[in-house]
């Protein structure tokens, strides 16, 4: 990873692709950049937002530069479904350590490969209440703090149990974690004795304290799934389920009546493409399809894609890369290309209250530049990425192709990837 502070070329001289020259000034001009719809330009960022964008060369590079010829430059994605807290601890010998000290590396790290990924925004589920109180949360919440400037980490609070005798510890200490900064509430309705009292706990104490909820189930139980869109019709600013993989494992008429009555109820559902999380903790039941995505979209649902566990127990190979999610979405025919990434991006923002990005005049600067010249392409091999947080370049990954020196190579011109 890189941000602005690398060493720079000096202005005037070759500085390659994504390579720029720091200004006096704090604007950022970034030049020869495809868009979406074809149309290659510039664009000039400043004060952490979008200024100005122009036919290529039509800004004159008054501060920094960056040069995204051969780069597509999209709206940056948000990571809306992470573990941050338990990511990176499928190699641990024995149970991973719950240390703070522990707990907030693993975050920090794992928020890092997330924009490294191209994430400028992520909202994390911390368990909380059993052995580890609300020290995984102070832990997430103080991680939070240290990547201020370079992304935006949301902590979500999700208690085991909130009914009955056994909960009232778990309701004291998720009214402790509202207080002590957790900006959503979450939970597992699934693992209580009584989902439904659950699911009205959790709300009524969002609306106390205007939280969004967002809350793990496989949603494999229509009837339950109806009375959660029931009770969260209405609540601003936002009610979201997930995984929700159970929906598709019902039969198509009765997964679509579900699906017009989230729909009415305003409620988003986030995906889990590479499969189940930490969250639900059924190991064992994994399922190999994500929530029927078309279906829900059909039907007028926000759809928002997550990339869940990051190398844990759950997902030891998982990668935290909304690219990939967007990739499986559209590989498995959920989606096109194009609206695969509209549910890591614009979906996914909007999931996570967040403002609208476009790259026009006067949206926020949360920028994904991807060597490519289509979203099918990026999707399929996005290796090289410069990422863009509130008007700056926060991180940057290059990856250089060459092929060895062969007639073939010559004669079919078989193209290369340079360092430029």
């Amino acid at each position: 990873m890189s941000d602005s502070s690398s060493p720079q070329p000096q202005p005037g001289k070759p500085g390659g692709a994504g390579r720029y020259a720091r200004p006096e000034s704090g604007a950022l001009v970034l030049c020869g950049a495809r868009l979406a719809d074809g149309r290659t330009v510039d664009v000039r960022l400043g004060g952490g937002r979008i200024e100005a964008v122009g036919t290529a060369g039509s800004l004159a590079p008054q501060g920094a530069r960056v040069d995204l010829a051969g780069y597509l430059l999209l709206p940056a994605p948000a990571e809306p479904h992470a573990h941050c807290d338990t990511a990176l601890t499928a190699d641990s010998d024995g149970p991973a350590s719950g240390s703070p000290e522990d707990v907030q590396r693993r975050t920090t790290e794992a928020a890092l490969l997330q924009l490294g990924h191209g994430a400028t925004a992520s909202r994390s589920h911390v368990r909380i209440g059993d052995v580890q109180g609300l020290r995984s949360l102070e832990a997430v919440l103080q991680a939070r703090r240290s990547l201020r400037g370079l992304a935006d980490l949301a902590a979500v609070a999700v208690p085991r149990v909130l009914t009955g005798v056994a909960g009232a510890d778990g309701l004291a200490m998720l009214r402790d974690a509202v207080k002590m900064g957790a900006s959503v509430i979450g939970g597992c309705p699934d693992l209580d004795p009584d989902p439904a009292g659950y699911v009205e706990t959790v709300l009524e104490l969002a609306g106390e304290h205007g939280c969004p909820v967002d809350l793990h189930t496989d949603g494999d139980d229509p009837a339950r799934l109806a009375r959660f869109a029931a009770m969260s019709g209405g609540l601003r600013p936002g009610v979201a389920l997930g995984p929700c993989a159970g929906m598709a494992r019902m039969p198509r008429s009765v997964a679509a009546r579900v699906a017009e009555q989230l729909a009415a109820a305003g409620v988003a559902v986030v995906c889990l493409p590479q499969g189940d999380c930490t969250g639900l903790e059924r190991y064992g039941s994994r399922v190999s399809r994500p929530a029927p995505v078309r279906l829900l979209r059909a039907a007028g649902v926000r759809v928002a894609a997550g990339s869940g566990a990051l190398r844990d127990v759950a997902n030891p190979v998982g990668r935290g890369d909304p690219l990939e999610a967007a990739y499986l979405l559209a590989s498995l025919g959920e989606a096109t290309p194009e609206a695969a990434y509209e549910t890591v991006s614009a979906a996914a923002r909007a999931t996570l209250s967040l403002p609208e990005v476009r790259v026009e005049a006067g949206f926020p600067a949360e920028l994904l530049a991807v060597r490519g010249e289509r979203i099918a392409g990026v999707l399929s091999l996005a290796y090289s990425r410069i990422v863009i947080h509130r008007g700056r370049v926060v991180a940057r990954t290059s990856a250089v192709r060459e092929y060895c020196d062969s007639a073939a190579e010559v004669a079919l011109e078989l193209p290369r990837q340079s360092q430029r």
